[in-house]
């Protein structure tokens, strides 16, 4: 017996099927609303740095400046894939848009690389070509300016994220902060070269080019996982805890998972008593499916499949 569902229908048969839309419009408006403002903070950050590069020539404030255009720029891939996300699933995308959101993903490292790429090569020709850096103070402030935009961009990413149950989202918040530990890298360089050494601001450049690298790597990863159907460790042993929570189900035979944009997609078949009724069945389908929200909060579209003990994992029967 299988049961698919968004909502499971109950078992008295009266069911809740509102289709994978529902709660998808909520969180993606909740999502674009979070990028809209992330955006307008990063963009104004950046452009206070701008006016401070220009007058100083600080190549490690200009590497930081980059970075945060390159941050407010990925705002832009990421606001297509939830606006393709708030379209209703039809017969050519059955299961909705939400693909989209890993394309954007690989748009995001791609722009992050560029700005790490433009910054290396800033920081390299300064070592090259020495030139002094002027008002240091103004340097500094603006490396202050951008830790305390990256951190509150971080902690309302985070915040939304954790709300609406989008992962990008949350680490796009983690990725701000980490920025924002960057920009206060600045303000060492800028120490240095106020204490007599000159090359304390490239070489705070380079450090800043690593930084962002790093996340580039890391960044690629978790989008590269998600694009190859990978989920993050501990979700399938979240599932089977919570499948076998329920009265009747005596084991679970398998169990996997995707991610489609920011919502999780399940198929669990579990093993229950061979003598069960179609009813009993239904109820336990739902009753799984109720246990597998209570736990995953993120939880998209749930199947859930019944066995019969004893029997081979190819004798699933579809509940009518």
């Amino acid at each position: 017996m299988s049961a698919s569902s968004h909502h499971a229908e109950s078992p008295e048969g009266h069911g809740h099927t509102h289709g994978i839309v529902d709660p998808e419009i909520t969180t993606t408006r909740r999502g674009i609303w979070a990028i809209s403002w992330s955006f307008a903070a990063l963009m104004v950050t950046a452009l206070l740095q701008v006016v401070v590069v220009i007058l100083s020539d600080s190549v490690a404030l200009l590497a930081d400046t980059i970075h945060n255009f390159g941050d407010a720029a990925t705002a832009i891939p990421l606001y297509i894939a939830f606006a393709f996300a708030r379209l209703p699933p039809n017969d050519r995308f059955p299961f909705g848009y939400g693909r989209v959101e890993d394309l954007a993903g690989a748009a995001v490292v791609l722009i992050i690389l560029f700005s790490a790429i433009v910054a290396g090569y800033e920081a390299v020709d300064r070592l090259l070509h020495p030139r002094p850096v002027e008002y240091l103070g103004a340097v500094a402030a603006a490396s202050v300016i951008g830790f305390l935009g990256n951190e509150a961009v971080a902690v309302f990413r985070i915040r939304v994220g954790k709300e609406i149950g989008s992962a990008a989202l949350v680490a796009d918040g983690y990725h701000a902060r980490v920025d924002g530990l960057t920009s206060l890298a600045v303000l060492l360089g800028a120490l240095g070269v106020w204490a007599g050494y000159p090359l304390a601001d490239p070489i705070v450049g380079l450090g800043i080019t690593v930084a962002i690298l790093n996340i580039v790597r890391q960044s690629a990863a978790a989008v590269f996982t998600r694009m190859l159907d990978g989920v993050e460790p501990g979700v399938l042993e979240e599932i089977r805890h919570a499948a076998t929570h329920v009265p009747g189900v005596q084991g679970v035979r398998a169990a996997r998972a995707r991610w489609i944009g920011h919502r999780l997609h399940a198929e669990v078949t579990l093993m229950v008593a061979p003598d069960l009724s179609v009813a009993q069945g239904r109820h336990i389908a739902f009753q799984v499916d109720q246990s597998l929200r209570a736990h995953i909060s993120y939880l998209g579209h749930a199947t859930v499949a019944l066995d019969p003990a004893g029997t081979t994992s190819g004798s699933a029967h579809p509940v009518p």
